[in-house]
């Protein structure tokens, strides 16, 4: 039986606070206004996630990642999960563009760090520590969610420009484990992320199919190539 099936992803119950994650191979844009299959892409994901959360691990940030459980799942820790999103911002892309005055493509002074209620019927929408507080998260957890997200940024900014990737910018979601500890949790995937190749600018992520730029699976190949 499944716990949740969301627009990318499975998760499936195991015992002993377990649970499988499982990548699907679909593709999904413009809150689900846009959809296409894409064979290998569920297996990409699983392993570019398993390989950042191992990453992240190494330098000290707690994950929910256990193991890799077949070529499209990870083993994971069962959280109970906030309803938030975290997105930490390195570089002018997305919808950025509509609420600063830059073009595309500014390098940004500090990163900005965003907070978004997840909730698809509401399109996802861009909430402050009043609206999180009234879903019942805490500012001490609000605060933790962010500082592990700047600290996530600054280990894979380093690492994916030792790849010659520039890390523009990403999505994370955080849960509560059964000790009560705030965990780095979902994915960490050309899904979730926008990764530009430094020299050509290219996308090596989901806007690739966002904005009809090329072959998806190549792009999210080039990437699992660099860091493999």
């Amino acid at each position: 039986m499944e716990i949740y099936e969301g627009k990318a992803k499975k998760v499936i119950p195991l015992d002993d606070g377990k649970v499988i994650m499982e990548f699907k191979d679909d593709a999904t844009a413009f809150n689900g206004g846009k959809k296409a299959q894409f064979k290998g892409k569920g297996w990409l994901n699983a392993q570019i996630s398993a390989k950042l959360f191992r990453l992240l691990e190494e330098n000290g940030i707690k994950t929910h990642f256990i193991g890799i459980a077949g070529e499209n799942k990870l083993i994971v820790e069962h959280l109970k999960m906030y309803p938030l999103e975290v997105v930490v911002r390195n570089v002018v892309a997305g919808s950025l563009k509509k609420r600063l005055p830059f073009n595309e493509g500014t390098q940004l002074k500090e990163p900005i760090v965003e907070l978004y209620y997840k909730e698809d019927a509401l399109s996802d929408p861009m909430i402050n520590y009043y609206h999180a507080r009234a879903l019942g998260v805490s500012e001490a957890e609000i605060k933790e969610m962010e500082n592990i997200a700047l600290k996530v940024n600054e280990i894979l900014k380093e690492y994916f420009e030792k790849k010659g990737i520039i890390l523009v910018d990403f999505k994370l979601e955080f849960g509560k484990n059964a000790n009560g500890e705030i965990v780095l949790a979902d994915e960490i995937s050309p899904d979730t992320c926008r990764f530009w190749d430094a020299e050509t600018k290219e996308s090596l992520d989901k806007d690739v199919f966002r904005f009809n730029k090329g072959d998806l699976i190549s792009a999210y190949e080039e990437l699992y190539n660099r860091l493999t």
